[in-house]
């Protein structure tokens, strides 16, 4: 199956190394304390956050840190397949274990000893790149809580179909079995928080896949700066500053 045309235009219109449209919402579940809606192209993600706060069972509490906890589903209308996915299962399991370990890498949990902080992350609309859309309304979330982060995390995945290299990959791209490395960062320090690959690189394509996902995370997260700055302006507003 040819993935880029002669013209140089992939499936759906965008460029070899042209990213999706991003879209994002802060504010969108009104009972928590951060929540924000990010969107990927076709891809639709929902966060909550609930948190800090006291910790429900008491033998997980962490006496010089907060305890992070993530759970991770997919609404069971967000792709054309008609099969009920079990709740819990291995797929959701590992996902909501990455965005975890993800984020408490930019969480300052030792400002909070003896909490807890809960993001809940959904996916209402799968094209590709589920995972990294649900780290960056994570990310958003946790900033509208409030809590404190030692920097954005950003991811962006990328991959090599036909000897070419893609930004952002949608389903049909990410379904085609080809190498794809997800990544996030920790853009300002420069820390790469998060690396899956599907299959095996040579090194030397692997370094220019892996740079040009790292450079559409730092794209997300001028993207992200922009949408916090002016929820900012917003809220200055309505309170009259």
């Amino acid at each position: 199956m040819e993935f880029v045309n002669p013209e140089g235009l992939r499936l759906d219109g965008r460029r070899p190394l042209e990213m999706r449209q991003l879209r994002a919402q802060i504010g969108a579940v009104a009972k928590a304390d951060g929540s924000a809606v990010f969107e990927m192209g076709n891809t639709k993600v929902i966060a909550a956050v609930y948190g800090p706060r006291e910790v429900q069972n008491r033998s997980q509490q962490i006496n010089d840190q907060a305890l992070v906890r993530c759970e991770y589903s997919m609404a069971n209308f967000s792709t054309g397949d008609r099969r009920r996915k079990p709740k819990g299962d291995r797929r959701s399991t590992e996902i909501s274990l990455v965005i975890r370990q993800t984020m408490e890498a930019c969480i300052l949990t030792h400002l909070m000893p003896r909490s807890q902080i809960d993001i809940y992350v959904q996916v209402l609309q799968a094209d590709g790149g589920t995972r990294s859309a649900c780290i960056n309304a994570a990310t958003l979330a946790l900033a509208d809580a409030g809590i404190p982060m030692r920097d954005l995390v950003t991811s962006c995945s990328a991959g090599f179909l036909n000897t070419t290299p893609l930004l952002d990959l949608n389903y049909v791209e990410d379904s085609a079995g080809g190498p794809d490395v997800t990544v996030g960062i920790l853009p300002k320090l420069d820390k790469v928080t998060l690396l899956q690959m599907d299959a095996k690189l040579p090194i030397d394509t692997f370094e220019n896949v892996m740079q040009l996902a790292v450079e559409g995370c730092k794209a997300i997260a001028n993207y992200i700066r922009e949408v916090l700055l002016e929820n900012t302006k917003q809220l200055e507003y309505r309170r009259g500053l």
